[in-house]
């Protein structure tokens, strides 16, 4: 794209951020007749939903409508089925996003990274334009962050929190710190120190000494990331996961002992998406997530975010490998997960290793309304819904500890069934009108720690995504302000997108 000439041209919105947000955003925005422009920082759209997370968290079906009920509609067709399907391999969804953006005609501009120093101006209440490494600037009347990570929001100067907040600080009772051993997902009996019984020794690689506060004390902690791997055991399209370079036989120590104290099953789910393919994720205290490795990433730089990336890489490809050829791990259980490779028709591009890390949680906006329990439980009336929710609030673990009973706990962890679905106001994507009218942040929502445990789900985020990009374009035809949206005439608009915004409890 030449600089010059995108220099002078004036979008109505700029989506920054290729998720499966950022591209329902966009398709939105067409359907209205506003001109927009995707930007990708990797080089591979869709985010998770095209990076390997093919067993969906779709919690309760009849709350996914609109633009993302029709993606799932999209894949079950590639697949020769009818209705929507929830199960599938990366590259499918990839083909059914690359539709989206050729039907749709959407500019999508990947590789380009936010001047994360000064790169978004402003003048007075408004982001006029946004600046990239490379130099090239993209100015717009209307922006969305659809990113996992919220650079946009942060360097815009809107409000946010990273981890925790104290249950009292919304009347909760999941956020903050965890209770102890009840919560442990680890078998019991874990010695923590590097040689057995000798405190002297020091601690094991990423065991604390304790929890760092109360049962419900906030803290900056966030929930572990892992990569959600696609499998397969066709030993025709599969590849042997290596010992990685940069392998550290101590980042499994836990592992052995937790072997050692009886853990026979659960080091990591095998769910099909296909007849011989895996969404394969974390499945208990010891598994793929690098529990507390991860909790400087959100406000980290770019290096530091590759390297953080790099050493999450490194663990989980060394976890399996680990689990399958390690002489401390039992040949029974080698055995069960020996067969497991990646795929060669997977990931083509990046050595069929997905190149999206699972940033479950990064920041979240703070605006005037944030989503908490009170919201998922359905205590709190919703007037203004753009969408619903449905999945449990669930949020993985945060850390290891040593626990009261002088073992390694696992500290972090919940996971809460909800009744029924339940929506998500409009104005829990738009930031405080004295920091900013013409943003909507459809991922890195206004939301407690605890409420975002449910609300992170990918569907839900498409539905977010067209839900803003619907707002957006009401906000360019009215004053150009996202806090100004009249909520009957958003409301009309997402009716006839299908969206549903609420359901009969």
């Amino acid at each position: 794209m030449n600089q010059d000439t995108n220099q002078e041209k004036l979008y109505d919105i700029v989506i920054y951020g290729g998720t499966a947000a950022g591209i329902a955003a966009a398709v939105q925005a067409a359907i209205l007749g506003k001109s927009a422009v995707v930007i990708e920082p990797g080089t591979r759209i869709g985010g998770l939903t095209t990076g390997g997370l093919g067993d969906t968290d779709v919690g309760m079906k009849e709350a996914v409508g609109g633009l993302s009920l029709e993606f799932y509609r999209r894949v079950a067709r590639k697949y020769g089925q009818d209705g929507a399907c929830w199960l599938f391999e990366p590259h499918i969804a990839l083909e059914a996003m690359q539709d989206l953006v050729r039907e749709y005609k959407l500019e999508v501009v990947c590789g380009e990274r936010l001047e994360l120093k000064d790169g978004v101006t402003r003048e007075g209440s408004r982001i006029t334009a946004i600046r990239m490494e490379s130099g090239t600037v993209y100015r717009a009347r209307m922006f969305i962050d659809a990113t996992y990570e919220g650079d946009l929001l942060g360097k815009a100067g809107v409000s946010y929190t990273v981890g925790r907040e104290p249950n009292s600080m919304y009347g909760e009772t999941l956020n903050g710190i965890q209770p102890g051993s009840e919560l442990n997902e680890l078998p019991a009996g874990i010695d923590p120190y590097v040689i057995k019984g000798d405190p002297s020794s020091g601690l094991l690689p990423r065991v604390n000494p304790g929890r760092g506060g109360g049962t419900g004390d906030g803290d900056n902690k966030l929930q572990a990331y892992n990569f959600r791997m696609c499998l397969t055991d066709n030993p025709d399209n599969r590849m042997e996961i290596a010992k990685p370079e940069g392998y550290n036989e101590a980042d499994y120590e836990i592992l052995f002992r937790a072997v050692e104290q009886g853990q026979r099953s659960r080091f990591f789910k095998l769910n099909r998406v296909s007849a011989d393919k895996t969404d394969s994720n974390n499945n208990s205290g010891i598994s793929t997530d690098y529990n507390g490795m991860n909790h400087s990433y959100a406000e980290a730089d770019y290096r530091t975010r590759e390297q953080i990336w790099e050493a999450h890489r490194i663990y989980q490809q060394g976890y399996v490998w680990t689990i399958q050829n390690h002489p401390r791990v039992p040949e029974d259980i080698r055995a069960i997960y020996r067969p497991w490779g990646l795929p060669l028709d997977e990931f083509t591009g990046s050595g069929h290793w997905t190149p999206q890390l699972y940033i479950r949680e990064s920041r979240r906006m703070i605006s005037d309304y944030v989503v908490t329990e009170h919201d998922v439980r359905l205590d709190n009336p919703v007037p203004d819904s753009i969408g619903m929710g449905s999945f449990a609030m669930d949020s993985h673990h945060t850390q290891y500890y040593v626990n009261e009973d002088g073992h390694v706990s696992t500290e972090g962890g919940f996971y809460v069934r909800l009744a029924a679905p339940y929506p998500i106001s409009y104005r829990a994507i738009v930031p405080k009108r004295t920091e900013c009218t013409n943003l909507l942040v459809p991922v890195c929502v206004s939301a407690s720690h605890a409420a975002y445990g449910s609300i992170r789900m990918e569907p839900v985020f498409m539905i977010l995504g067209q839900s803003a990009a619907a707002a957006a374009a009401l906000a360019l035809d009215a004053d150009g302000i996202v806090q100004n949206v009249k909520y009957g005439q958003l409301q009309t608009v997402l009716v006839q997108a299908k969206q549903i915004l609420y359901t009969d409890n």
